[in-house]
């Protein structure tokens, strides 16, 4: 790929807008003041990329994607606030990812390697970390947290405030009202637990010592019909804490919101 900036006649790239070397911007397409866009970043047609947005690098942007726009919150007063992108992200076809509001830490940020599927939503305020996938129509409320390699299967919504855990895999078509743990599977209208993500997790090289382990930790944390407290006391008693087990209890345990079960 070569280090040229390539942009299109036909594109509108505002004079206050820092473009890397390798940047190509389609026709039809404009970037606004106090956009940064780095190294050989792709800006396909028709995309709309404005406010104090801060891009990373190799990133693709589809058609009709709409990046850094004002938050859609009645509130919001037209504040400096931010979008941050990483780096290999790719945004496609009517994505659209909305600034923060100033409830926060006055940042949407999006982390590096997330594949975000056409008319997907990014409400003010969410933190994405890396490999995260949302499928199409994914449609996330301002001030979600989702770790990394979760994957949001398509036309589910995520309630505001709400956290995703790390290598969770939410079944399509879902409503999540509450906190999803780590490495889990949930499914369902009104979304349910159904266990560890034990595909998903072989594919990203867990051991099955570590899969048996997170198993045997949902069954007494979900299976046993036992308050939620007394399976973590429970599980922090008799199981050895491996750094996978760790992270799930105090994703657990730093629940506002509740958990789904």
């Amino acid at each position: 790929m070569g280090d040229l900036t390539d942009i299109h006649p036909l594109a509108a790239v505002s004079p206050g807008a820092e473009i890397a070397s390798g940047v190509r911007v389609g026709p039809f397409s404009s970037v606004g003041d106090h956009v940064t866009i780095g190294r050989h970043t792709e800006i396909g047609a028709h995309v709309a990329i404005e406010g104090h947005t801060t891009i990373g690098e190799r990133n693709r942007f589809y058609p009709f994607c709409s990046v850094g726009t004002p938050p859609q919150d009645v509130g919001y007063g037209n504040e400096a606030t931010r979008l941050i992108m990483g780096d290999d992200n790719t945004v496609r076809e009517y994505v659209t990812i909305n600034r923060a509001t100033t409830k926060e830490e006055w940042e949407t940020v999006v982390g590096n390697h997330n594949y975000l599927m056409a008319y997907a939503h990014v409400a003010h305020d969410c933190r994405l970390g890396d490999h995260v996938i949302l499928g199409n129509g994914a449609t996330l409320g301002g001030h979600t947290h989702i770790g990394e390699y979760a994957i949001l299967n398509a036309f589910l919504a995520v309630q505001q405030f709400v956290r995703i855990g790390a290598h969770a895999f939410l079944g399509a078509k879902a409503g999540i009202d509450r906190d999803v743990p780590p490495y889990m599977i949930t499914a369902g209208p009104r979304a349910k637990l159904y266990g560890v993500n034990q595909r998903g997790l072989k594919r990203r090289g867990f051991s099955q010592e570590t899969i048996d382990i997170l198993k045997k930790a949902y069954r007494i944390l979900w299976r046993e019909n036992k308050r939620l407290d007394v399976g973590i006391s429970q599980v922090e008693r008799e199981m050895e804490i491996i750094p996978e087990l760790k992270l799930l209890l105090d994703f657990l345990a730093g629940s506002k919101r509740g958990v789904i079960r």
